[in-house]
């Protein structure tokens, strides 16, 4: 591009800066003004209803100045914006999960390189200042196939256990059970040893007979603290999944997930992601129940109307 080419373009910007109209530039200054001021932080406290009324209308305002000028900057808002908080409360569905999620969330950070597991050598993708780098394009699609096995366990209405033993932990684990429903469970506490085991002596006669102890599917968010549940998951044939870091064997369970297993963000992402696959398996089980009731409903309508016909 030339010079003259250059100031012609600029010349042609100032000519649209200068266009705007005087509304436009005023509410401009107006927004600024009050992002500025000291109460634009600090609102003194609503003690009348005119106080109220006129701090509803100051919402307003903004709310509609920002809406006016959003063409003119970046479409960034609260709720299309990563927060903290969203992986506990709204989780990521499977079919949107990014690297760039897992990217947000530390998933990548592994251990020391020292510790690195010789069989984890095929999720890791380097090493940086002595810590191993793991593979999240490895990582996509193993916690999508897990998703996958979690949505078809819930969908044949099968038991899912969370498992995540370490405090920070035991909210994750809770919530992960209950967005599934009923057919979930959680576990914040230590596994007691011969839950699976040794159930003849660990429970009461009258709770093995009403209920079912063994899951289908459970779920660890930290393997290395539950290695004996795990062998326990295995004794009885239980598939079992888990949050492998680098310094895991992933061998010692069915579905590994590759992903940092001491970041609580991490965990939350991907006990959000198989908590949501797990709902959608509940909605599946209950529109083909659902189904078949209608079926059932027709068949004896059909029958009755076979008998009443003369």
């Amino acid at each position: 591009m030339s010079l003259s080419h250059a100031r012609a373009g600029l010349a042609a910007s100032a000519k649209c800066w200068q266009a705007r109209t005087p509304a436009r530039t005023a509410g401009l200054l107006n927004l600024r003004r009050r992002m500025s001021a000291p109460s634009a932080t600090q609102h003194p406290p609503l003690e009348t209803q005119e106080d109220w009324t006129e701090f509803q209308l100051r919402n307003a305002e903004y709310e509609s100045l920002i809406s006016f000028y959003s063409d003119y900057g970046s479409t960034q808002n609260r709720e299309n914006t990563f927060q903290p908080h969203h992986p506990l409360h709204r989780p990521t569905p499977p079919q949107s999960l990014t690297v760039s999620h897992l990217m947000a969330a530390s998933a990548h950070m592994g251990h020391s390189q020292s510790l690195m597991n010789p069989n984890f050598l095929p999720y890791a993708y380097g090493v940086r200042a002595g810590i191993t780098i793991i593979d999240l394009d490895q990582t996509v699609p193993l916690l999508r196939r897990a998703a996958q096995v979690v949505r078809a366990v819930a969908a044949r209405g099968g038991a899912v256990l969370f498992v995540g033993t370490r405090p920070d932990l035991r909210p994750i684990v809770r919530r992960a059970a209950e967005r599934v429903g009923e057919r979930a469970f959680h576990l914040g506490e230590k596994w007691r040893a011969g839950t699976l085991t040794n159930k003849a002596e660990v429970f009461s006669a009258d709770t093995l007979r009403e209920y079912q102890v063994n899951p289908d599917l459970v779920v660890f968010l930290n393997p290395i603290s539950n290695l004996h549940a795990i062998r326990e998951c295995a004794s009885q044939t239980i598939p079992t999944m888990a949050v492998v870091d680098s310094n895991v064997d992933p061998r010692v369970v069915m579905y590994p997930i590759p992903a940092n297993d001491e970041s609580t963000r991490t965990a939350e992402l991907i006990a959000g992601v198989l908590s949501i696959a797990g709902r959608e398996g509940v909605a599946i089980r209950n529109e083909e129940l659902e189904r078949m009731a209608e079926r059932a409903k027709r068949i004896q309508r059909g029958r009755e109307a076979a008998v009443d016909r003369p």
